[in-house]
Formats: C-alpha cells, sequence, structure tokens
C-alpha cells in the first residue's frame, strides 16, 4: 500500500514538472512570436498568447481524450497573489505622474463614477434579460456580481498600440483608468460579497456605499505609507554603500509587502500597489545607486511583461475547458444568447458615460489641447470593450469552487465570461491597431506641445506634477507664480495645486525621504560623481 501511494505521488510530481516545463517553453513561444510580429498591422503580445494557449488546448484536449484542456489548474491565489501585483505596481511604477495627476479628476470620473454607471447599466441589464432567458437559479447577489465582472476593462491592447509621446493625454486617460477601473471593479465586487443583498433597504444601501469609499480611501493611503516607508529606510541605512543587491531586494519586498498588507486587512491590493509603485518612483528610487535604479526599473518591467504572457497564455488554454461547456451542451444557442447579450450591454454601458463624462470634462477645460476630441472619445469608448484576466478571476469566483461547478446557471455564467473575453480580446483587439491609426494618424507635433518628460523612473528631471518645461533645478531659479486669488485657484487649479504641492514635497517631503536633489552626499552614493544637486 505505502509503495503503491509513493508511486502514484512521484508520477503525480514527474507530471507536475513536465507541465511545468511545457508551460515555460510556451511562455518563451509567446515571447519570441510576439517579437517576430511587433510590426504587424493586426497582432500584439496579448493576442498572441491567448491564440498560442487556445491552440495548445486543442493540442491537449486531443492527446487527452477530451479529459482536460490545461496544463495548469486555475487559482485565485496564482492569480491575486502572484501575477496581478508586478503588473499593476509597474504602472505605478513606470507612470508619468505630470500626466496622470494633471488629469487626475478626469481620471477617476472614468475609473470609479464610470465604473459605477457601467456596473448600473450591466447588472440591470442582466436582471432584465437573464430573468426571461431562465438560465439558473441566479440571486440578486450573483446580477450585481456580474455587474461588477463585467465592468472590469483591459486596455493593455490600446496601450500597446497608443504612443505616450505622440498622445500624452489620450495614453495617460486610457492608463489611468484602466488601473481605476480594475481597482473600482474588485472592490465592488467585494463590497457585494460582503454583505446580504437579498433584502436590500436604505440602511444596507449606505453601508455599501460606506464601506466602498473606505476601502478606496484606506488602500490608497496604505499604498502611499508603504511607499514613504521603503524611501525612509533606504534613505537612512543607504545599503548602496555594501550591496546594492540588498536596496534592489528590498524595494521588490517593500513593494510586494504593500500588496500583502492589504489582502491581510481586507483592502484593495489594486490600488495599494499602484500608489505604491507612484511613490517610490518619486521617492525611493531616487535613494538607491544608478545601477540599481537600472536593475529595479527593466526587473519590474520585465515580472510584469512575463505575469501579462502567462495570464493570456492560461486564459487562451482555460476557454476549451470541457467539464463547463458539457454542463450547458444541451443548450447551445441560450449560452450565445448570453453572451451577446453581456458584449451588448458592454457596449451600451461604456458608451453610457464616456461620452457624457467626457462632456462635463470639457466643460471643465478652457485650452483647446486639453479638451478630448471626438475621435479621442471613440479611442477610450473602445479601449474598454475588451475583457480579460481580472473579469475571468472574479468569475471564477462568483461562479466556481477551486476551479469547477456541476450547477448549470454557474456553468453558463463561466462559459460565457470565456466567450466575450475571448471574443473582445481577439476580435476587438484585432481591430485596435487599424482603428487607433485611422483616428489618430501620428500627430507627434503632439509630443513637443504636450508632453516632454521622459517615462518616470526614466526621468532624472521632472517632480511630481511638474508641468514638464525645463528641468526642476532650472525652475528652482525661476519665481513661481503664487496663486493671488480664490479665482486664480478656481481657473487654473492644477497650476495651483501644483505651486503648493511642490512648496510641501520641497520643504517637508524629500528632506524627510529622499528624492531628486535631495539623497545624501555619501561616499558611493549616486550623487558622488555629479556633486550636491542642492545648495
Amino acid at each position: 500500500m505505502a509503495i503503491g501511494i509513493l508511486s502514484s505521488l512521484l508520477a503525480s510530481d514527474h507530471s507536475s514538472i513536465v507541465s511545468m516545463n511545457l508551460f515555460v517553453a510556451l511562455l518563451c513561444g509567446c515571447i519570441v512570436i510576439g517579437h517576430l510580429l511587433e510590426e504587424s498591422r493586426w497582432m500584439n503580445e496579448s493576442i498572441t498568447a491567448l491564440v498560442i494557449g487556445v491552440c495548445t488546448g486543442v493540442v491537449i484536449l486531443l492527446t487527452t481524450g477530451g479529459k482536460s484542456s490545461h496544463l495548469l489548474v486555475f487559482s485565485e491565489d496564482l492569480f491575486f497573489i502572484y501575477l496581478l501585483p508586478p503588473i499593476i505596481f509597474n504602472a505605478g511604477f513606470q507612470v508619468k505622474k505630470k500626466q496622470f495627476f494633471r488629469n487626475f479628476i478626469t481620471i477617476m470620473l472614468f475609473g470609479a463614477v464610470g465604473t459605477l454607471i457601467s456596473f448600473g447599466i450591466i447588472s440591470a441589464g442582466a436582471i432584465q434579460f437573464f430573468k426571461e432567458l431562465h438560465i439558473g437559479d441566479l440571486q440578486i447577489g450573483d446580477y450585481l456580481a456580474i455587474g461588477a465582472i463585467f465592468s472590469a476593462t483591459d486596455s493593455v491592447c490600446t496601450l500597446q498600440v497608443l504612443n505616450q509621446d505622440e498622445t500624452p493625454l489620450l495614453y495617460s486617460l486610457v492608463f489611468g483608468e484602466g488601473v481605476v477601473n480594475d481597482a473600482t471593479s474588485v472592490v465592488l465586487f467585494n463590497a457585494i460579497q460582503s454583505f446580504d443583498l437579498t433584502h436590500i433597504n436604505s440602511t444596507i444601501a449606505l453601508k455599501f456605499v460606506g464601506n466602498f469609499f473606505y476601502l478606496f480611501i484606506s488602500s490608497t493611503l496604505l499604498g502611499v505609507v508603504t511607499g514613504l516607508l521603503s524611501a525612509f529606510i533606504i534613505k537612512k541605512l543607504y545599503f548602496g554603500r555594501h550591496s546594492t543587491d540588498r536596496e534592489v531586494a528590498l524595494m521588490i519586498l517593500m513593494a510586494y509587502l504593500s500588496y500583502m498588507l492589504a489582502e491581510l486587512f481586507y483592502l484593495s491590493g489594486i490600488l495599494t500597489v499602484f500608489f505604491c509603485g507612484i511613490v517610490m518612483s518619486h521617492y525611493t528610487w531616487h535613494n538607491v545607486t544608478e545601477s540599481s535604479r537600472v536593475t529595479t526599473k527593466h526587473a519590474f518591467a520585465t515580472l510584469s511583461f512575463v505575469a501579462e504572457i502567462f495570464i493570456f497564455l492560461y486564459v487562451g488554454m482555460d476557454a476549451l475547458d470541457i467539464e463547463k461547456w458539457r454542463v450547458i451542451s444541451d443548450s447551445p444557442g441560450k449560452s450565445v444568447g448570453v453572451s451577446s447579450i453581456l458584449l451588448g450591454l458592454i457596449l451600451v454601458g461604456r458608451a453610457a458615460f464616456v461620452f457624457p463624462l467626457s462632456f462635463i470634462s470639457n466643460l471643465t477645460k478652457k485650452a483647446p489641447h486639453e479638451k478630448i476630441e471626438f475621435k479621442q472619445q471613440v479611442t477610450i469608448w473602445w479601449a474598454g470593450l475588451m475583457r480579460g484576466a481580472v473579469s475571468m478571476a472574479l468569475a471564477y469566483n462568483q461562479f466556481t469552487s477551486l476551479g469547477h461547478t456541476q450547477v448549470r446557471g454557474n456553468a453558463m455564467m463561466i462559459t460565457s465570461t470565456i466567450t466575450v473575453v475571448l471574443f473582445s480580446t481577439v476580435v476587438f483587439g484585432l481591430m485596435t491597431k487599424p482603428l487607433v491609426r485611422i483616428l489618430l494618424p501620428s500627430p507627434k507635433h503632439l509630443s513637443r506641445m504636450l508632453s516632454s518628460e521622459p517615462t518616470t523612473p526614466k526621468s532624472f528631471f521632472l517632480p511630481l506634477l511638474d508641468n514638464g518645461q525645463g528641468s526642476e533645478a532650472e525652475q528652482g531659479n525661476r519665481s513661481v507664480v503664487r496663486p493671488s486669488s480664490l479665482r486664480m485657484l478656481l481657473t487654473t487649479p492644477s497650476h495651483t495645486v501644483h505651486y503648493y504641492w511642490r512648496k510641501f514635497d520641497d520643504a517637508f517631503m524629500r528632506p524627510v525621504f529622499g528624492g531628486r536633489g535631495f539623497v545624501p552626499f555619501v561616499p558611493g552614493s549616486p550623487t558622488e560623481r555629479n556633486g550636491p544637486q542642492w545648495q
């Protein structure tokens, strides 16, 4: 008996090793093929990984006699704890802070308010149409969860096409909205699961709204505090004097710690790690040696890149999981109907907030180049039509147990989610490059007019919320016009906020937490060769 158990364990271990070998080989294949197709008018790395995943799933399905289509079993922990953090952190770490914060109100309008509008429309539509289709026994919580699941966008395809130097306003809006949207969707989803929504009244509704804002604000503050703590530790101890490996390791671990602390306290890890990335790029990154700056920049970008490819490759393989399709095999027409309804609700829900909120945002802008043109609005609308790994993970959380389900309604929702993700990513994704090139034909003059900031943390010159005109040292020699009245604050809020932020940052924050110009002059430090930047 013991020998039999041991041999089965050894066989299981060996099959796991074989699966991992194949998966790593597929990852390498995705990278190579993605590189070869880089100049393609239609393809991008996300679609390449998805298509390779589907093809691999077909091969595995045939070789196993229809028993399985994937090499790895789906795990929410794998996605939320290991794959998502490096993607979101790198987004915050590499973000152009000037553009992000200049358009912060518009980004929050699209990412938070817009997601709530989309959530309401998709949930209401699901309740209206799915009850008539009789797809299964779904409760009010399930319908609201559907709204949160399909409100989570995936703008990777569009961001791969847009050039943030040519269209900085559009890029910052699509990019910023994507991150805030994911965070809002996950916070909404967690809030839905935390409340008994079978008997909704005004008290439960108020608690729901209060819990939503608590999660949003607390998660952001936790990310900022963790980022500042990492900056303070590295500035005071200055690990680079002895080992650059230590400071690189500490930056990576502190970044990951911010996400895990958020999960520990039941907050939104996405928001926490995103704002931790912004703070670390503004303070911590400037406190390490020059070699560590290059290392961390490429390390975070590489981890994010591999995680994205991993996710799309797995989603492609999981799309052919025969168990889920077998449960609904007797009603394929109904499955197509559910998927079509969901796609229609996504299109309507997206349009219902992009165009009205763009109009509202344009009313507050005076400069023509700050307004969102109609073609840009169409691009923003299109960028949010694709659904990806976040929708998949939330659907598995709501409608399966450990990736499996035999309940008809749940299986219908899982297969519909897979269909929507595949269709939107492949079909809408393939059309993204041609559409963007038609709507936005390489306006290279915009790069000179709107943006002169290199991608942070590549930039050694521009401060947080800087207006992008010249280096910080040069600006320090010029007098910044002090806002003279409340009218100035209302007419030019971004410049006024920037003025006060710079005063506060220079007087209190950077002397304590470091950053450009405030790195201590220590032998072997990044400032040794150039001398102190501030007198």
